[in-house]
């Protein structure tokens, strides 16, 4: 994304426009060109940062996810400032995958990272190296590993939540646990000490902030939202949604979040996880399921259902016309495409059926016509 041009022979001033139109006897309503950067006037130009580029729908400014498909599915890629929820799969195989592609990317256009998770060293998480590279947006490989010299090179924080919350710790009465307090905090802190929230307008680069947090809601955060139906702490989690949002929307950061809501009993907390997502994602998998036999669904391994695509700067949101969506692991790589099933299997009756077919149409009797009870049938 180029930033915009400097003064020129293009820049217009609102004298000048209205003596180019006596002198030319031209209407006064010209087309302006850009901004004159660094001017006097101290108005505001696009600043260019790698790995971005604008909407062409809405003008906001845009990161990839880290897979392409998916990329064109959101409008562009994803919104600066917003939230991605993805719905992880019922055996937690495959949302992994988009978790890890969203921070590979990161490190490949050298924005800084922030990984968060109750399980996993957000050390180990950084596993899925590029395989080719694009204007926008790359493809990688979940078998290798990114270059260590490469991860080095990078600028990422880690919080493994182990490791900042003791048993004995004794935390003031909130309705937030502490796992998601000590969260907020962290990514606060970093937001604020790095410029991200463009409190430094001196600094040169700006430069994106890529959050990253792993399996949110599961009982090892300390929430036991996905337990029973009637839970203690039930706005536990919303509440926490709602000021990440608000520390989203003033800076340059996205983020994206992994839920196992298929563990969550209770469907209203579930609907207001969505509100307070900015674009949701739900991954089926194949696993377990009766589709996983079925030859139909043979060449897939689960579907992908968007759920919500954000309303920004317009009252309406981007609705992709693909409805069916099914992804795939081939050749080490995730597939996104349209749903396609074998026609039906009336279309392809073999020949060698045909008389079968005809001598039930003789059992259909006079009703059904003169070709009935003859020894030739219709061929649909």
């Amino acid at each position: 994304m180029a930033a915009v041009g400097s003064g020129g022979p293009g820049t217009w001033s609102p004298g000048s426009v209205a003596a180019a139109a006596s002198k030319h006897s031209v209407t006064s309503f010209q087309r302006r060109g850009p901004r004159a950067s660094g001017t006097e006037s101290g108005g505001s130009r696009l600043v260019s940062i790698a790995g971005t580029r604008p909407s062409v729908r809405n003008g906001q400014l845009l990161v990839s996810t880290g897979l392409p498909a998916l990329d064109q599915l959101l409008g562009g890629g994803l919104a600066v400032g917003t939230v991605l929820l993805i719905e992880e799969d019922k055996y937690n195989t495959y949302s992994p995958l988009l978790f890890k592609y969203f921070l590979a990317e990161g490190i490949v256009t050298g924005h800084t990272l922030l990984v968060a998770s109750a399980k996993e060293d957000p050390a180990d998480i950084l596993q899925a190296g590029p395989v080719s590279s694009s204007k926008f947006g790359h493809y990688y490989d979940v078998s290798k590993k990114i270059p260590q010299e490469l991860i080095e090179a990078s600028k990422w924080h880690g919080f493994f939540l182990p490791e900042k919350i003791s048993s004995t710790l004794n935390e003031e009465p909130c309705s937030l646990t502490p796992g998601y307090m000590k969260l907020l905090q962290f990514i606060q802190k970093i937001i604020y000490e790095e410029g991200f929230d463009g409190s430094n307008p001196q600094k040169k680069q700006k430069n994106i902030l890529r959050i990253g947090i792993q399996s949110l809601g599961s009982p090892l955060w300390g929430d036991d939202v996905c337990c029973t139906e009637n839970c203690d702490n039930s706005h536990s989690l919303t509440k926490f949604l709602y000021i990440l949002r608000g520390l989203l929307r003033t800076s340059l950061s996205a983020c994206i979040i992994t839920v196992p809501t298929h563990f969550i009993q209770n469907k209203a907390i579930i609907a207001r996880i969505t509100n307070l997502s900015d674009t949701v994602i739900h991954l089926e998998s194949f696993i377990g399921s009766n589709r996983e036999t079925n030859p139909l669904y043979k060449d897939y391994h689960g579907l992908i259902h968007i759920r919500q695509i954000p309303r920004l700067n317009n009252l309406m949101c981007d609705v992709s016309d693909v409805k069916d969506l099914a992804f795939k692991l081939k050749r080490k790589l995730f597939i996104i495409e349209r749903l396609h099933l074998p026609p039906d299997l009336s279309d392809t009756v073999s020949r060698s059926s045909k008389p079968d077919l005809a001598d039930s149409a003789k059992l259909l009797g006079p009703g059904c016509g003169m070709m009935a009870g003859g020894k030739k049938h219709l061929d649909f």
